[in-house]
């Protein structure tokens, strides 16, 4: 477990708010509703701008290696 949490970086808003509105808008893989697609975007940009005046920090793991990781161009530790 400490190998997992030393290489642990802080969340960028974006990627927060991202995960937030993925989360609102499916369930599982299956899409909640085509409507809410800009509304799950609004609230997640607000929830995030609440979290960071709260003081929050969200932390994330770096990438698991595989196709995706390489192609966003992650090099490994």
């Amino acid at each position: 477990m400490t190998d997992a949490t030393d290489r642990l970086t802080p969340a960028t808003p974006d990627d927060l708010a991202d995960a937030l509105a993925f989360a609102l808008r499916f369930d599982g893989r299956k899409r909640k509703r085509d409507s809410g697609e800009i509304m799950a975007a609004i609230v997640a940009r607000r929830l995030v701008e609440h979290l960071d005046r709260a003081g929050f920090v969200v932390m994330k793991k770096p990438p698991a290696v595989g196709a995706a990781a390489l192609g966003r161009r992650f090099e490994g530790p």
